[in-house]
């Protein structure tokens, strides 16, 4: 009785995002991540190859194989324990935040999980913050019915310092919250090797500078800004909202306010940058007057540890004098923000709640 090897394979990847992760080397824990991305925030679209999968393994007679039958059923319960994990996101979000649940658009996560923006939300594409070519641009979300005093959220995208672009991360929340009546921005800034630490942040202040000085072409209002970030963009979000009054990190923009009202951390990295610089690290300049933070971490997070965001959330909070969110999300690893998955989705919910009643408190 031969061992169908290829329905045993196409099961284990289907498996993976279930199993435990432990600390791992940088290149294997990226390579499990890029491996587990699709099915552990698509699981519903996992469910469904696993069905098609099975019952084409059945239909052929593969199943026939006791070692089939029994990783078939391994399968099964593995693909429904990440339904429910990334399930129970919202409860999580609730109890760390203490905001209200909302209802999740099931029509959305079931029917349209890849973020295409919607109609409501017209995109201003490619706009030039600073010198520095294509790295220097940004894109601007807003309603088509164009609102004056609108908040504004900054995105800024993870990648390692080395990669990475606007447009391609968080989409899900810079398009409901746009769709809400927020004006979002996601910008690029530039990149290692040819950029440098101190240029990265450079970048993200002058990109606050630029939406204080054109908020009003978009309808926004300049004093209620969230910074938010993916991965490395979280690190560079927490560096910017903590050091907004140090000049000489705004070189030749030295007098621009670049305070913000709340930062949003999703999957982030917060240690020191590949120098090894304490001054890179944002607890090195943590603040009583720090604005609030809302720090969201995968525990299955095979890029950046978890250790690392709950320390930083807790050192975080010992520091400051504002509020210091902390959700650690059930069965998420690294990248949890591409996708309207269940999980994201809650994710945004919980971003906008934090975000309104920080731009509502700081006005």
């Amino acid at each position: 009785m031969s061992i169908p090897w290829g329905y045993l394979v196409s099961l284990a990847v289907l498996t993976l995002p279930a199993l435990p992760v432990p600390r791992l080397p940088e290149k294997l824990g990226t390579a499990l991540f890029l491996v587990c991305l699709a099915v552990n925030e698509l699981p519903f679209l996992a469910i469904a190859l696993f069905l098609a999968n099975t019952g084409l393994a059945l239909a052929q007679g593969d199943l026939a194989s006791p070692v089939a039958v029994a990783a078939a059923v391994v399968g099964g319960a593995c693909i429904a324990l990440t339904t429910r994990r990334s399930l129970r996101a919202a409860p999580v979000l609730q109890a760390a935040t203490g905001e209200a649940r909302t209802r999740l658009p099931w029509a959305d996560i079931l029917l349209r999980p890849f973020p295409i923006r919607p109609w409501q939300v017209e995109r201003t594409a490619n706009l030039a913050y600073g010198p520095n070519g294509k790295r220097n641009l940004l894109d601007v979300y807003r309603h088509r019915s164009h609102p004056t005093g609108a908040p504004v959220l900054i995105h800024f995208h993870g990648g390692h310092y080395d990669m990475g672009r606007k447009n391609s991360q968080s989409l899900p929340l810079l398009h409901r919250l746009a769709a809400h009546g927020w004006v979002c921005v996601s910008a690029n800034y530039r990149l290692r090797p040819e950029g440098s630490f101190d240029e990265h942040l450079t970048d993200a202040k002058r990109v606050i500078a630029w939406v204080r000085e054109h908020a009003g072409d978009f309808g926004a209002d300049p004093d209620r800004i969230v910074l938010s970030g993916s991965s490395a963009g979280a690190h560079l979000s927490a560096l910017a909202a903590l050091t907004h009054d140090h000049p000489g990190l705004q070189p030749g923009f030295e007098d621009a306010d670049t305070s913000v009202s709340a930062v949003v951390g999703l999957g982030g990295w917060y240690g020191t940058y590949f120098t090894g610089e304490p001054r890179t690290a944002p607890l090195t300049h943590a603040r009583a007057d720090a604005p609030p933070f809302l720090i969201v971490h995968g525990d299955h997070d095979s890029v950046v540890h978890v250790s690392h965001a709950r320390r930083f959330a807790a050192d975080l909070r010992a520091a400051s004098g504002a509020t210091v969110h902390y959700a650690e999300l059930p069965g998420a690893h690294h990248g949890f923000d591409l996708f309207r998955s269940p999980r994201f989705e809650a994710v945004v919910s919980a971003v906008e709640a934090f975000a309104s009643r920080a731009v509502s408190i700081r006005s």
